[in-house]
């Protein structure tokens, strides 16, 4: 598979390398979000030794790194060895490099320290007194998120304080996404993949297979044994003991619940247990907190909503968790009946709203906006909505948009719609400058275009 966009965390690994002393780089993200594959591109052509750690015991991890420290080395002496201090291989990597900058990568660094808590004070002291005086660039990659933050970036951590930079992988965005397809998609064909995979490389990987999308869900999503049947069940059994609560949190969000008034009546919780649930699914990247775009303080705002961020995970609660018994007994083709009937106006639209916030910044950062914003999301009070909404303090600008993504083009009166939603945006409402966008998947009505083309507080995308 072509390695696709990561510029900026090339960047930041390059700048790293050419620092004139060690560094230290903490690199992590959830499973399958392409990690190892950033390394494995960053580190061709350099010298570099890379480890992949396992669940095993500290003293076989430590027996595997000093195999492939030997092999790496081409030591003899080093194989035959009895070593039982993780500082002597450290000693003979750093012998070796004969000031030449070195990388050495230990992927799923948190199982060495899962296993052993005494092995992060351990590297601490191998880090100090050996790596940090050399010419080196160490890596240190983890999958379990908590794990890692909790081993390597946080206060209490004996490693804080190392590393000289920090990399949270994320998945790849929208614009980059027909990158992965070979052969050209429609607009609306990459949006509904979209939708389903997310920009997670190896989801993006197993839906390509199939140019039929249809078939791709069946076979990847609606078969007990395909790939993707059970992976929201792998992506958290590791990183939470309660993976039942969270479970069912993710399910009520998915199902259109988003105040945590509700949330925790449906999973029968108290509502002041629910925010250390939600931090950690938060910290995961799957949900997200948010308020109208408007508010002047959101962390303090009554007005946050959860939704799920994962365009994957979303979908696998919306129509494969609950559907679980059909899909078990080979009755696949109920749950694809009920996919199709829900599946644009209950999921793609939504994503394709995300879409267009990402399109909105996008605009802005190439000029295509009369002021640079500050702040893209969506706004809503007691009784509207505005699914694009962004914000220039600085020019005050107020650029409002609306998507959308159904059969036919859009027609002027969504715009006429859009411009009486303003009246009810009260920020800055005595003295802005307001900007209409219209984000369409089937394009617009000839009347709209003529009306866009008369104005010059109107956009067409």
């Amino acid at each position: 598979m072509r390695f696709i966009d990561r510029i900026d965390e090339m960047t930041a690994l390059e700048h790293e390398y050419q620092r004139d002393s060690a560094s230290m780089v903490i690199v992590y993200g959830r499973r399958r979000v392409g990690k190892t594959e950033l390394i494995r591109h960053f580190i061709q052509n350099k010298p570099s030794l890379y480890f992949l750690a396992t669940e095993e015991s500290e003293s076989m991890n430590r027996m595997s790194f000093q195999e492939q420290t030997a092999d790496f080395l081409d030591s003899d002496l080093l194989r035959s060895s009895s070593v039982v201090r993780w500082e002597v291989l450290f000693q003979q990597l750093v012998a070796a490099t004969d000031g030449q900058r070195m990388v050495i990568v230990i992927d799923e660094f948190q199982y060495i320290g899962r296993s052993n808590p005494a092995f992060l004070s351990v590297f601490q002291r191998v880090w100090d007194n050996i790596l940090s005086k050399a010419n080196v660039m160490v890596i240190l990659c983890g999958s379990l998120v908590s794990m890692m933050m909790s081993q390597t970036l946080h206060y209490d951590s004996p490693l804080y304080g190392r590393r000289t930079a920090q990399i949270k992988l994320r998945p790849i965005t929208f614009r980059h996404y027909h990158e992965f397809f070979e052969e050209p998609l429609s607009e609306g064909g990459l949006i509904r993949r979209y939708s389903i995979t997310g920009g997670i490389p190896k989801y993006i990987e197993m839906f390509r297979q199939s140019r039929d999308l249809r078939e791709a869900i069946r076979g990847s999503l609606l078969t007990p044994s395909s790939f993707l049947f059970d992976e929201p069940n792998f992506l958290l059994q590791r990183e939470v003991s309660d993976i039942g609560s969270y479970f069912s949190i993710l399910r009520v969000i998915a199902a259109g619940n988003h105040k945590p008034s509700k949330i925790a009546a449906l999973i029968q919780q108290k509502q002041t247990n629910l925010p250390r649930y939600l931090n950690v699914l938060m910290e995961l990247d799957l949900v997200q907190r948010e308020v109208p775009v408007t508010e002047a303080d959101p962390d303090k705002s009554k007005k946050g909503l959860y939704q799920i961020r994962d365009n994957f995970i979303r979908f696998w609660f919306q129509f494969v968790y609950p559907n679980r018994s059909y899909i078990e007994m080979g009755h696949a083709d109920v749950v694809m009946n009920k996919l199709e009937q829900n599946f644009i106006d209950s999921h793609v639209s939504f994503v394709y709203e995300e879409i267009c916030r990402e399109r909105l910044w996008n605009l802005s950062a190439t000029g295509k906006l009369p002021g640079l914003l500050e702040n893209v999301g969506r706004w809503w009070d007691s009784s509207h909505e505005i699914d694009v909404v962004g914000l220039s303090e600085e020019d005050r600008l107020l650029v409002l948009g609306e998507c959308k993504y159904w059969a036919g083009p859009t027609g002027l009166n969504v715009l006429a719609q859009l411009e009486q939603k303003a009246a009810f945006v009260e920020w800055h409402r005595e003295k802005r400058s307001v900007i209409y966008v219209l984000f369409s998947i089937h394009g617009f009505s000839e009347d709209l275009k003529s009306a866009a083309a008369a104005r010059k507080d109107v956009l067409l995308v």
